[in-house]
């Protein structure tokens, strides 16, 4: 018999069977289901299926994040109804305003899902949690509503794509660049529904924050999950969680699809130029391009690390004049070390803005749209015309060196030379 791929054993497992190949459709049973406010729009279709009560409510995970704090009386509402609900149906990993996060980083840290888990997310970007040797994929309301009343989930077996990534990065280079070079090599649908799975010697040895990074950004390919095996630094990143720890990974002889190798020895930084996640050029391209706002967030770039970055970088410097330069960390937990830490007093001595846990500001929503005539470069996801404010607006994207370099010099700064 031929080995198997990560994603294969995990829906073989899930649905019974003893193997699972690509294009079989498989009626999975789900580990773990997370929502944001998408759970809003899933009480609609979940109230016609005619199911009073969800499957099981301790396998569902429910936070506040892309409007935090409401700015509106109809976002507020939402809140409200999203409470009630929860209440109702003894979902008690509910976390409100105050002790939530975005739901992605919120599921990771708090050891939510494990390896080997099938996990289904309310996001598109649910990608990310697939750095931990899970399943980890995205649906919309009425798939939503499905699983919220059966626990149970259709899903055809992707095909998996390797990516090879070996090689020893330049200074001020991390994982965000190698993603965005992955992306410009593919295309932004280059991995169509396929499970991308990253290997290799420079992935083994990233920390869990930059494997986090790659598999979440494989929503900018067109896949459907993206995943690392589990090993010993996903091992010692749930040690927390208390649970049975499961290495996974593929069989030597599994069969993908294609293998890409990418060689980054060397690489500098790289940018998403506007307006697509795909339109890469190395930072020396277009250094020098003004900026009038540059955001650090988002479930891509706002962990931990990222803000330390910042922080060392603006130590003793100040946000140029005309720029305003946003901070916004994944996760009250988050928010809470950063305070302990002092990053938070050197933002605000440095002239920058620092606020709560929301993905406002990635998608547009609120606290930092951008006008139609503002240039912004962003540790965020996605690029396409009005993703983050104004269809107008131009939006850059790149790694958390970057964008605070870009912030002190008022233009895009190669952040080796700062």
């Amino acid at each position: 018999m031929q080995g198997h791929t990560i994603s294969e054993k995990i829906l073989a497992r899930s649905s019974g069977n003893a193997t699972v190949r690509p294009g079989q459709i498989v009626d999975g049973t789900v580990d773990l289901l997370y929502m944001h406010e998408m759970l809003a729009m899933a009480l609609i279709p979940f109230g016609e299926i005619g199911t009073k009560a969800v499957w099981d409510p301790s396998k569902i995970v429910v936070t506040l994040d892309h409007w935090v704090p409401p700015p509106t009386p109809e976002i507020a509402k939402m809140h409200q109804t999203i409470r009630e609900f929860c209440h109702r149906q003894g979902i008690q990993r509910f976390h409100d305003v105050g002790d939530h996060g975005i739901v992605h980083q919120l599921i990771a840290e708090r050891g939510y899902a494990q390896p080997g888990d099938l996990v289904i997310g309310s996001d598109s970007h649910t990608n990310m949690v697939g750095a931990l040797g899970a399943f980890a994929a995205g649906i919309g309301a009425t798939d939503t509503a499905a699983v919220m009343a059966t626990g149970r989930l259709w899903l055809r077996v992707p095909e998996t794509l390797r990516v090879e990534i070996r090689g020893s990065l330049s200074h001020r280079t991390g994982a965000k660049d190698v993603i965005l070079k992955v992306i410009g090599t593919t295309g932004d649908d280059g991995a169509r529904y396929a499970a991308v799975e990253f290997t290799g010697p420079t992935v083994k040895a990233f920390p869990m924050n930059e494997r986090f990074v790659l598999c979440n950004m494989t929503t900018e390919m067109g896949a459907k999950v993206g995943m690392i095996e589990a090993d010993q630094v996903t091992k010692e990143y749930l040690a927390h969680a208390g649970r049975p720890f499961r290495e996974i990974r593929s069989d030597d002889d599994a069969a993908f699809a294609k293998t890409i190798a990418f060689d980054v020895d060397g690489m500098g930084p790289q940018v998403a130029c506007p307006s697509n996640p795909a339109n890469l050029k190395p930072v020396e391209d277009v250094e020098g391009t003004k900026i009038d706002v540059a955001f650090l967030g988002s479930c891509t770039n706002a962990r931990i690390e990222d803000l330390r970055i910042a922080a060392d970088l603006l130590k003793g410097e100040k946000v140029a004049p005309g720029v305003r330069f946003q901070i916004t960390p994944a996760s009250q937990i988050i928010y809470r070390q950063a305070v302990r830490e002092g990053l938070v007093e050197v933002f605000l001595d440095a002239g920058a803005i620092f606020t709560s846990s929301t993905c406002g500001p990635c998608f547009g929503g609120h606290m930092g749209t951008l006008a139609g005539d503002e240039v912004c470069i962003s540790s965020t996801n996605r690029n396409y015309p009005g993703r983050m404010g104004s269809p107008q607006a131009q939006v850059y994207l790149a790694s958390p060196w970057t964008v605070t370099a870009s912030a002190i010099h008022g233009e895009i700064t190669d952040p080796r030379k700062v």
